[in-house]
């Protein structure tokens, strides 16, 4: 059987750590040449790089809201596999604040990240997209851009701007070869998450809570994302533009508990 991306050349920035990860490791598996990236090249991308080895991987330090290293970022991909066939933007920052004692700091970096990252991203790798006539370009949005949970301030912003991207440039290029997708994650085991409920007095009576308030009674894995991500990138969905996935155990849809 072949494999589902076999030597398309996949940009998956924030791949690290948690969804990113799960998602390069899955890309390399179904024959994808990936390229990993952090703004930091730190224990786990080194990591990482072991686990992955160089033959079809390279790692790139940027951070996506420099849209001069985004730049480094493609360039650096072209250099070595010569084109860009699929880009996950993944990379992200939770930036939870009261909305009337945040710094600005706060809010510019939110937006910067999660929404200016995507678009610097983006906007390198579509001309090589449209010349082709092809590409695939998925969105690592949240439940956050769909229902709005207090305390949450100015993420959920960001992550609904981000939704907004991810219609108008699958709208605007869909007539071009290229789609452009997202993915609504919901509570997914990632090391954030780890590390949040590692802040509760009793971690695992707090784990059992959140998984009880999803309908499927457990939480999210990374690879579960990362397989929606393969799908999206794959021919398998070369009819599907400008559209939004949700991965919430069907937390979202529910009106009341």
């Amino acid at each position: 059987m072949p494999q589902r991306l076999q030597d398309k050349v996949a940009i998956v920035t924030g791949s690290t750590l948690g969804i990113g990860r799960a998602v390069a490791r899955l890309f390399l598996a179904e024959g994808a040449y990936v390229v990993i990236n952090s703004h930091r090249d730190d224990a786990a991308a080194a990591a990482l790089r072991d686990e992955l080895g160089s033959e079809r991987c390279l790692f790139v330090q940027a951070d996506v809201a420099d849209a001069d290293a985004v730049n480094v970022l493609v360039t650096q991909t072209m250099a070595r596999f010569g084109r860009v066939d699929v880009l996950i933007n993944n990379a992200g920052m939770n930036v939870f604040a009261d909305p009337l004692t945040m710094t600005p700091e706060q809010w510019q970096r939110c937006f910067a990240v999660d929404l200016e990252g995507a678009w610097n991203m983006a906007r390198a790798v579509l001309p090589g997209m449209v010349a082709r006539g092809s590409g695939s370009i998925v969105n690592i949005a949240s439940v956050h851009g769909h229902k709005i949970i207090p305390g949450c301030f100015p993420y959920p912003v960001a992550k609904h701007a981000l939704l907004g991207l991810t219609k108008s440039l699958g709208i605007e290029y869909a007539g071009r070869g290229v789609r452009v997708n997202s993915i609504s994650p919901g509570f997914i085991m990632t090391e954030s998450n780890e590390q949040w409920l590692s802040t509760f007095d009793d971690p695992a009576a707090e784990k059992l809570r959140q998984a009880e308030l999803l309908p499927v009674k457990r939480l999210g894995e990374p690879v579960e994302v990362a397989y929606t991500a393969l799908f999206l990138a794959s021919d398998e969905a070369r009819f599907i533009t400008a559209t939004d996935i949700l991965i919430d155990g069907g937390r979202t849809q529910l009106y009341h508990e």
